[in-house]
């Protein structure tokens, strides 16, 4: 249905003729523009707009601002689907008649949309309240995108000349708006600011995200391809940023230029100029990392320039420079792609032979199950990555940049890189994952790219052949002579009766199951103090699968403990699949977390693209929303006791989740502290009643605190390659928070500081909360959240002293309380 608006006759034939021609009297074009809260559409062929293009693309729009400049151009918003239209979309699209051709129009240009994740299909509703701003909703009722989390009332929305989607109150000022929000587009007039993201689709003809995005840091324009780690394909950079400041970028007629946000500050660069348009510019990222800009000229559209081939003061890419150009393991030379020669050919094939720039794949697919890898040179070749712009990587010698990949069975290649003139200038980088190479002509900085090969088993020795089988021999012999042993015992029978007769109880694997799944318990992800996590697959999904080092408690503690774990179910903890006991092997079996640890992304570890505020504070709240789950809606508490961002996993969307319960503890909840001999948990991050032995979960809320603070400044709590000064993070915050300049702290590259100052100086605030000395004075994790979704305010009297009295715990290894046995208390959770 339309917006609650009344049309005269006289306005609907406005609004029709708007439909064909875009050509309305600039008096009333504005009605047809704005909606005023409460309104709500269906999406439906029966909507009076419903507009098909020659293309056989659909527009069902709802809103529509004609541009006065260009007869026959509108903005619209709606709902956009290709053909066969059973995917829809809420998109904002450029409309424009075709003058050549009368009574046809262009395709529709889509240049933002809010749902391109999750398209939705017909009878989904947009509805636009003054408390939710906008919702869109599946067809069956489902959530799939809204402008959530506004401060103020709406009153209305509107969709500008420069095809900006606003949300205005009644005072006409915005509070939420489009461009806000880039997609893969930017169009004139609009803005990105620092850590925002434009991301390609993943195809021409698909919405999704694809793997290229575009962002502003504090120190550059970045172009980067999401690999694992993400890696800088393009970056100009800049000098003029001053401390707390953060850059802006702006797309004008003419030029995409950088500005300081500074107040009392005029700097700004231009990164790209191109010929001024006299009518109307976008420029896309496209799905194969090509910035392009689109000019609209003689009344058609046309690609007027590729900016990152540009050419100007900033380094200028050739088309083999793009990472997917030629496809995996693909070498680009002069827009020819061929797959690795001479040693390479026996090990490396075309995906397809009338395709090449679809790459090349490994024949034989390299394994881990059998070890006989090699590691062949690439010569007269460079990666499309300048390895010293993406991460710490350190001065070594090639043979161990070489080795270290040969050793990690996730690795497919390493890249050594150096200078010939200052040979001790050298840096190693490790791929998971492998893209384009390109023909390099010798330069200073010259590169060793070594690839991993299976190599084929007529090429392994004899003595190779037969020492491994008869280590397998002897491997099996010995696992089969100890399982029979087991089978015989009564006792163990009894166990496994027990196990199958829990209710609710996960998978049970056999030992001899995870280590196929493992490939022999190969690539390790992590290690703690109960054990060991190692990288797997069930199936067609990968697991984590962690090997428990204590094998001295009976079956029933182990079961005892399995039945804790299983009792939690919360989307923001890790979630157990299944487990192996077999009295000898005890192993937990999780869910693969594809982003890894928090501190290989706070710390920008492995070349890691630094995260925007938006994600930071997203992970934040899935924290807090994990622990307020322990600590206030389990049977009993559950205090976790080791919170710290080794034990905060991300998974693909970057959704947090808390694992590690390797030090948890149980707490009735009649009961208000535990009384403990020793500490639990990690130096830097223990709270001070840690010196009295009687703790609550509020340690849990300290270590909370120190975590979020290192998150909002992207550093350690306690950093040695820092000054003095400057090593103890919390201690620093207690000197700017008495000097009122806290904002100092805040990671340079968490994005437009001042877009996002107020959250962050709330958030900065929340856990300055969490880290009063005083435990009682801390809130709970239920008033965190609360705070976090804006529900509640934080606590204004606060004590700035955090550290005046902390004890010398930094030689402390992390221990556990070894003075009682703790069945059902201590949960063996992953890392």
């Amino acid at each position: 249905m339309l917006p609650q608006m009344a049309l005269t006759p006289s306005l609907a034939i406005v609004a029709l003729l708007l439909c064909f021609s875009f050509s309305v009297n600039p008096q009333t074009d504005h009605i047809y523009s704005i909606a005023t809260a409460p309104a709500s559409w269906t999406n439906s062929p029966s909507l009076p707009h419903n507009f098909t293009f020659d293309s056989a693309e659909n527009v069902r729009y709802l809103l529509l601002h004609p541009l006065k400049s260009i007869t026959g151009m509108a903005f619209a918003i709606g709902f956009y689907c290709s053909h066969p239209c059973k995917n829809f979309f809420l998109s904002i699209c450029i409309i424009s008649a075709d003058y050549n051709n009368y009574g046809h129009y262009y395709r529709p240009l889509v240049i933002w949309s809010a749902n391109r994740a999750h398209p939705v299909s017909e009878d989904a509703t947009l509805q636009l309240t003054s408390k939710d701003g906008l919702t869109l909703r599946d067809s069956n009722g489902s959530l799939v995108w809204s402008t959530n989390g506004l401060n103020r009332a709406v009153a209305g929305i509107n969709i500008t000349d420069i095809g900006n989607l606003v949300l205005f109150d009644i005072n006409n000022s915005t509070i939420w708006q489009s461009f806000d929000h880039p997609t893969d587009c930017l169009v004139m007039g609009q803005t990105l600011a620092g850590g925002m993201r434009v991301i390609a689709n993943s195809s021409s003809t698909d919405l999704a995200e694809g793997q290229f995005y575009l962002t502003l840091l504090a120190n550059g324009l970045y172009g980067v391809v999401n690999s694992n780690p993400p890696l800088a394909y393009y970056s100009s950079y800049y000098y003029f940023v001053m401390p707390n400041d953060s850059p802006t970028l702006k797309f004008m007629n003419g030029s995409l230029t950088i500005f300081s946000t500074l107040s009392n500050s005029d700097n700004s660069t231009i990164i790209f100029t191109f010929p001024p348009s006299k009518s109307i510019q976008y420029m896309r990222l496209e799905s194969d990392g090509h910035l392009r800009l689109y000019d609209f000229d003689d009344y058609q559209w046309k690609m007027v320039g590729d900016l990152f081939n540009a050419g100007s003061d900033y380094p200028t890419l050739d088309n083999c420079d793009y990472p997917t150009v030629c496809g995996p393991y693909g070498i680009c030379n002069d827009g020819q792609c061929t797959c690795p020669a001479g040693t390479f050919e026996n090990y490396f094939k075309l995906v397809d032979n009338r395709r090449a720039e679809l790459g090349c794949y490994a024949s034989p697919n390299i394994t881990c199950h059998v070890k006989n890898h090699l590691m062949l040179e690439l010569n007269d070749v460079s990666y499309y990555s300048n390895i010293n712009n993406n991460g710490s990587f350190y001065t070594i010698h090639k043979e161990i940049c070489k080795n270290a990949c040969l050793g990690d069975c996730n690795c497919k290649a390493a890249i050594f890189q150096y200078d010939n003139v200052n040979v001790s200038d050298s840096n190693c980088l490790i791929l998971s994952e492998v893209f384009s190479f390109k023909n390099q002509p010798h330069t200073n900085i010259h590169s060793n790219i070594y690839i991993k090969v299976q190599a084929s088993s007529s090429k392994v020795g004899l003595g190779v052949i037969l020492g491994s089988t008869f280590g397998a021999l002897f491997f099996m012999l010995v696992i089969t002579s100890i399982y029979i042993v087991c089978l015989r015992r009564r006792e163990e029978e009894q166990d496994k009766d027990i196990i199958e007769q829990l209710p609710g109880m996960p998978t049970r694997f056999t030992f001899e199951e995870l280590q196929v799944a493992t490939e022999n318990f190969v690539k390790i992800l992590g290690k703690g103090g109960f054990g060991t996590v190692f990288e797997g697959r069930w199936g067609d999904k990968k697991i984590a699968v962690k090997h428990l080092d204590n094998v001295g408690h009976e079956n029933k503690d182990f079961l005892a403990e399995i039945e804790a774990i299983v009792s939690i179910h919360y989307i923001n903890l890790v979630r157990l699949i299944g487990f192996c006991a077999d009295k000898l092997n005890r192993l937990l079996v999780y869910e693969y977390m594809y982003n890894g640890s928090l501190d290989k992304w706070i710390y920008c570890r492995d070349g890691r693209v630094p995260l925007d505020w938006p994600i930071r504070f997203k992970i934040i709240t899935d924290i807090a929303k994990g622990l307020c789950y322990l600590h206030e809606e389990c049977r009993q508490k559950i205090v976790h006791f080791d919170i710290k961002p080794a034990n905060i996993l991300l998974d693909e969307k970057f959704n947090a989740k808390v694992s590690d319960f390797g030090l948890s503890k149980l707490i009735d909840r009649d009961i208000s502290t535990v009384m403990t001999k020793k500490m639990r948990g990690t130096p830097g991050y223990l709270a001070p009643e840690w010196q009295t032995s009687m703790v609550t979960e509020k340690v849990d809320i300290y270590s909370f605190g120190v975590v979020v603070m290192e998150i909002l400044c992207g550093r350690r709590n306690v950093d040695d390659s820092q000054t003095e000064e400057n090593c103890h993070l919390i201690k620093l915050l207690e000197e700017k928070s008495k000097s009122n300049a806290i904002l100092d702290l805040i990671d340079k590259n968490v994005g437009d500081v001042k877009l996002y100052e107020e959250k962050i100086v709330n958030v900065m605030k929340l856990a300055m909360w969490c880290l009063q000395w005083d435990s009682t004075r801390r809130p709970s994790m239920l008033i965190v959240v609360k705070v976090l979704e804006g529900a509640m305010e934080v606590e204004t009297s606060l004590n700035y002293n955090f550290v005046s009295s902390i004890p010398m715990v930094a030689n402390l290894p992390s221990v556990v309380d070894q003075s009682a046995p703790f069945p059902a208390s201590v949960l063996s959770g992953p890392r």
